[in-house]
């Protein structure tokens, strides 16, 4: 694990799955964790105690990131509270699957709206204070439906590839900045979502695709982002690590 002790994070959409796993870990690796959610109150409130437990320090951060100002208010609530910020990860996503033909406009837009608008947003405005610093890890989660597609998730796959490509132009205007921006891109992973609501069938046929053969945890990714947030990433930017158990090598 690396030490990143007295670094601050914020996370978004950390109150479940693989966002609230990866404010854990920030928490274990010593980082101060700014927990954001917009209606999760009580499972954000579970995530806080348990950074506070392994160590760290925690603050709830209410606000929906794809509306600019609640964006902008969600960094300024950390950057008071700690008196800087230096890793922002871009986490929070939403589904509305349905067939292209079947999709409303709705469906296409609120889809767009919180996986990549709401990146574009927090990267925005966190990263005056990066650059200011000269230091600064900024960590977005997309996925392998943005490199693959999926049937039924053209809305999720377009915010998807969109924020891979966000990540590679946005890591070459900062990178003389000393400040890295990377994406994970996750598969099959199994905390509580798409996965536990699989019928067997489908889990079995999942599972025949993935050469490790296991779906992957949120400590799979997790780790990852305490990596790229260390140290011994610093030279690595403008990067996208697949962690899918070889589902699509």
């Amino acid at each position: 694990m690396a030490d990143l002790k007295g670094q601050v994070a914020l996370v978004t959409g950390a109150s479940r799955g693989i966002g609230s796993v990866i404010a854990q870990y920030l928490g274990e690796a010593g980082v101060n964790v700014g927990v954001n959610y917009v209606a999760s109150e009580d499972a954000a409130s579970r995530v806080v105690d348990a950074v506070t437990k392994a160590g760290a320090e925690a603050v709830l951060v209410p606000a929906d990131v794809s509306q600019e100002a609640e964006a902008k208010a969600a960094v300024k609530q950390v950057v008071d509270r700690w008196g800087r910020i230096d890793i922002l990860v871009n986490n929070a996503g939403i589904t509305r699957d349905r067939l292209l033909l079947r999709m409303s406009a709705e469906d296409w837009d609120r889809v767009l709206d919180v996986d990549l608008r709401g990146a574009f947003l927090c990267t925005k405005y966190v990263m005056p204070h990066l650059i200011r610093r000269r230091q600064g890890r900024v960590v977005n989660i997309s996925s392998v439906v943005g490199i693959g597609g999926n049937p039924g998730q053209a809305n999720y796959a377009a915010a998807k590839a969109g924020l891979i490509g966000f990540t590679k132009a946005v890591a070459r205007e900062v990178a003389s900045r000393n400040v890295t921006v990377n994406a994970l891109a996750p598969g099959f992973i199994d905390t509580g979502g798409m996965v536990d609501t699989m019928s067997e069938e489908a889990r079995q046929n999942v599972l025949g695709r993935i050469p490790m053969g296991r779906f992957g945890s949120g400590s799979d990714v997790a780790q990852a982002v305490v990596f790229l947030c260390g140290e011994g990433a610093g030279y690595i930017t403008g990067q996208v690590l697949i962690i899918d158990g070889g589902l699509i090598a």
